[in-house]
């Protein structure tokens, strides 16, 4: 019998001020690793805040060695320069992802809610729920972009199947 170590997985919920990360691994069920946030305060200069999550990211990398990374894609806000800015931000995390040879899942929140939910208009409070359960956790993730990027994280281990 062979003695395999499980995957571990990490999500990531893209964001500019706030980035969210979670890694899972799976043997029989899902069991959080660590989660959290990486921020960034908007007084920063722009440049730095990516240089930030450049960082930040890369130490969590090295720090828990994911096997694959699933992420949330961006959909359209109202707001074009805070879709801009946050683009800038999703793409310093998708070079940082590749420039450790990750493989890169990415899914719509559309997908991530039917995937963790089975209802692809859930709301935060259902997500959060459900993330909480999945994981036998005590409580659920205090924090959205905390919840978001675990969930990016299940619906990656769920399609690796």
């Amino acid at each position: 019998m062979q003695n395999r170590k499980p995957k571990i997985i990490m999500g990531i919920d893209p964001g500019l001020a706030t980035i969210g990360y979670g890694f899972i691994t799976h043997e029989k069920q899902p069991k959080l690793i660590n989660c959290g946030c990486i921020e960034t305060p908007a007084k920063t200069d722009f440049k730095e805040r990516l240089n930030t999550i450049h960082k930040e990211l890369t130490q969590l990398i090295k720090k828990y060695k994911p096997d694959f990374v699933g992420v949330e894609k961006l959909y359209f806000c109202k707001n074009v320069k805070t879709a801009m800015d946050v683009g800038h931000a999703r793409g310093v995390i998708i070079l940082t992802l590749c420039q450790n040879k990750l493989p890169i899942y990415e899914f719509t929140p559309l997908q991530i809610k039917q995937a963790i939910t089975s209802y692809g208009h859930a709301d935060k409070n259902q997500m959060k729920e459900m993330v909480k359960i999945i994981l036998k956790l005590k409580q659920t993730p205090k924090k959205d972009d905390t919840a978001d990027a675990i969930s990016a994280a299940l619906t990656c281990m769920y399609n690796l199947k």
